[in-house]
């Protein structure tokens, strides 16, 4: 079966779930918090829990179904309450919650799934010792998560963000939730203190390659193909390693952050900074965080799943283009 193929399956059986568990809500409240689990998704992060648990245990996925329902639900609630800290108005093709009710019930909505998902963990079929550690898990990400977005929040105000500091963020605000999934499907699936680690070493790289590459493909890819707003980050003068590489090397991106760039002025951009490297080496770090990830999946033994997580982490880095 190819990637795509699985990944169409396993998404297939969540948005069943999904619709299982949140189709059927009464109430302003529980609608707002279906609302945007309802409005699709690739399922990345449920689809990641799944694979982990059977690679480690190979038929121990669907037994640990409702964790993977738990990884997507948080995902959600991180979305809604950026949404309303970035002011966006559409998000999976639909209104954004604050948009289609208020800010105070996507608040609470965000609060509402941000609960649920300890309550689907602990509703997996796994000792009660692997429960607890998967939340304990999934409670200390959901702090780096918040951790992450505080930051990205203050990068705003400065202009002297490090590389380091930008790694850090990403970490906390994109690859930790990918480091969760796949270390607690390890967890309910009885995966040894190595495995674990080995899985969550993988999630970790492989999210930040995840937001490397969402990077350039915000600068580069075309805007059909992206689904994204071209160059956005370069009109708000957004902190990305793309924006911190080209300040280091002496590339002035000032005169570009303007909300009226032409697409010719962004192909200059892209000229500017290919010219001075700044795109390869960028990549390069992107490619760093793949070959790591690659290099702890080593750890667990072979098996149709572990090349599956393997193939994810190349597509973390090929898509968009």
């Amino acid at each position: 079966m190819e990637l795509h193929e699985y990944l169409q399956k396993a998404a297939d059986i969540v948005d069943k779930e999904l619709f299982r568990n949140y189709g059927s809500v009464f109430g302003d409240l529980d609608k707002a918090s279906a609302h945007l689990l309802l409005a699709g998704g690739k399922r990345l992060r449920p689809a990641v829990v799944l694979l982990a648990a059977d690679a480690v245990r190979k038929g121990s996925a669907m037994d640990i179904l409702p964790a993977a329902l738990a990884l997507e639900v948080t995902h959600t609630f991180t979305l809604i309450h950026d949404d309303i800290m970035d002011g966006d108005s559409v998000r999976r093709g639909v209104p954004t919650v604050h948009t289609q009710w208020n800010e105070a019930t996507a608040i609470l909505a965000g609060d509402v799934l941000y609960a649920q998902a300890f309550e689907l963990i602990a509703k997996s079929m796994a000792p009660e010792g692997a429960r607890v550690r998967a939340m304990m898990l999934l409670a200390r990400t959901c702090v780096d998560i918040c951790r992450g977005q505080h930051l990205d929040i203050t990068f705003a105000e400065r202009n002297n963000v490090s590389a380091m500091e930008y790694l850090d963020m990403v970490a906390k605000k994109t690859g930790a939730l990918y480091a969760a999934a796949a270390a607690i499907g390890g967890i309910l699936a009885g995966g040894t203190a190595g495995q674990v680690k080995a899985l969550h070493d993988w999630g970790m790289n492989s999210g930040m390659a995840f937001q490397i590459q969402d990077d350039i493909i915000d600068l580069c890819a075309d805007a059909e193909k992206s689904g994204k707003d071209r160059a956005s980050d370069l009109r708000e003068g957004k902190q990305t390693l793309i924006a911190i590489r080209a300040r280091e090397k002496g590339v002035d991106l000032a005169p570009y952050r303007r909300h009226d760039l032409s697409g010719d002025e962004i192909d200059a951009a892209i000229r500017l900074l290919e010219g001075a490297g700044v795109i390869d080496e960028v990549r390069a770090v992107a490619d760093e965080r793949v070959a790591t990830a690659k290099k702890a999946l080593q750890n667990l033994p072979e098996s149709e799943e572990r090349e599956y997580l393997s193939r994810i982490t190349d597509y973390f880095v090929t898509r968009g283009f």
